[in-house]
């Protein structure tokens, strides 16, 4: 019950953020392009459905965040995600820009907050520091695939 709580919830919350087919953000994108060329291309990598590569150097270490805005968390077929993460996707949790936010800044405290489940973890060991960094990187992100994304999901 408690994960459909928090899926309603989520959904809820995003439900304007893409009335228009746009995701809203407070972020700027092009501070957030910078800032994932300093903190995120070591591990992932934004390549569209053809794998083109869009931003990023081809990393694989963490999953594609191409379309992330608004994507089911979990849901890029393949990668190996934590259980965590799991359970919310299967409850059909969108990453929203509050979500993206809270998980880049301490994945596993975010996760135990969210599930309620002190065991809760995740696989992501780097944290975004700056609150306004990561609201930048989710507006660059964002940018990426955002009408893909909404549509599918």
């Amino acid at each position: 019950m408690k994960r459909f709580t928090i899926a309603a919830v989520f959904a809820v919350l995003s439900a304007p953020a893409f009335a228009d087919g746009h995701a809203a953000t407070i972020g700027d994108a092009a501070a957030g392009e910078e800032q994932f060329n300093r903190q995120c291309v070591a591990c992932h990598v934004v390549a569209d459905a053809s794998g083109e590569v869009l931003a990023g150097r081809n990393a694989q270490t963490g999953p594609n965040l191409y379309g992330i805005a608004g994507r089911t968390m979990g849901s890029i077929e393949g990668f190996r995600y934590s259980d965590s993460l799991i359970a919310l996707g299967e409850a059909g949790t969108p990453w929203t820009e509050a979500a993206f936010v809270g998980y880049v800044q301490d994945p596993t405290g975010w996760l135990r907050e969210v599930l309620e489940d002190r065991r809760a973890r995740g696989k992501m060991a780097y944290q975004v520091r700056e609150e306004s960094q990561a609201y930048d990187l989710y507006a660059y992100l964002s940018t990426f695939g955002a009408e893909e994304a909404a549509a599918t999901n």
